[in-house]
């Protein structure tokens, strides 16, 4: 079977968690009543989106593993015999925090946890405060209907998240997300650059893309929504505004064997010429720097 349909979940988090669980899992049985057999929810979906503060009482917000939040959306899955995303608050122990997204398989079998690695931190999100950088690698599933991989938001501006993804055979990019307001520059919104990015990965790639945001006002923040499902080479095929609502789109995993055999970006790779990758600062040779220093030096006289 080739032909699968993605569900996505676009909603607008209130103060109080049971409500926004049960407003969650009425969706998902909506979104899977219109035929979606993936279905994602957005990063950290059972709450407000608390890292944009620091507050010590929001480590109580994180849950095991084998919490009654994760156990009911298992439940859930095997239910509506679909693959479900659940981004989580994890709770590892030793004072050990991740950020989450469990995969429930058509059975409700959890399939794993993908922690999210890259951590961000500015004004507003504040995540270096609560969170661990991810000890779980970028593993692939491999679900009832088809092969996916999980980047956690700030995760999905990293091409090299894809790239290995991809490799590793996922045919289906998903990107639970939570991104707004830039509170440092109000006049900046980065929806356009964001869908760009993330789309961008399905060309380079030649895989589905699928990111899902929260959308709405929480404190002082505006989520500006705009979840959407892209194909192998970077076409929009649905996507939502800055409301809350729900993306079923049927894709046809044949196209990503179709788009590779024009677009060879594994074939010709030159990973022997990518060392460069491996290092976190590039130093300058020193005859570069004598070269810069020179030409400074004659500029001023």
């Amino acid at each position: 079977m080739s032909q699968v349909k993605v569900g996505l979940i676009q909603i607008h988090c209130g103060e109080y968690i049971e409500e926004n669980i049960q407003k969650t899992k009425e969706k998902i049985k909506e979104t899977v009543n219109k035929g979606a057999q993936i279905v994602c929810l957005q990063e950290l979906f059972s709450s407000q989106y608390f890292p944009q503060n620091v507050n010590v009482k929001n480590y109580d917000l994180a849950e095991d593993i084998d919490s009654g939040t994760l156990a009911e959306m298992g439940e859930l899955a095997k239910e509506l015999g679909i693959v479900l995303i659940v981004p989580f608050y994890e709770r590892a122990g030793a004072g050990i925090y991740f950020n989450s997204a469990a995969v429930f398989d058509a059975d409700g079998e959890c399939l794993g946890i993908t922690r999210k690695n890259h951590i961000p931190d500015g004004p507003q999100y504040h995540e270096k405060y609560y969170f661990v950088p991810g000890n779980t690698g970028y593993p692939v599933y491999e679900t009832t209907f088809g092969k996916i991989g999980i980047g956690i938001c700030w995760d999905e501006w990293f091409p090299e998240v894809a790239r290995i993804l991809s490799l590793q055979g996922a045919e289906i990019l998903f990107y639970p997300s939570a991104i707004g307001s830039e509170p440092d520059h109000p006049e900046l919104s980065t929806r356009s650059s964001w869908e760009k990015a993330i789309s961008a990965h399905g060309i380079s790639n030649g895989v589905f893309v699928a990111a899902t945001n929260r959308v709405g006002q929480e404190k002082d923040m505006n989520f500006y929504g705009g979840s959407f499902i892209s194909d192998t080479l970077g076409n929009i095929l649905a996507s939502l505004n800055d409301e809350e609502g729900i993306i079923v789109q049927e894709i046809d995993l044949k196209e990503i064997e179709n788009t590779r055999k024009i677009l060879q970006f594994f074939r010709d790779r030159r990973v022997d010429t990518y060392s460069p990758l491996l290092q976190t600062e590039m130093l300058p040779k020193p005859s570069t720097v004598k070269k810069g220093i020179k030409k400074a030096l004659l500029a001023n006289k």
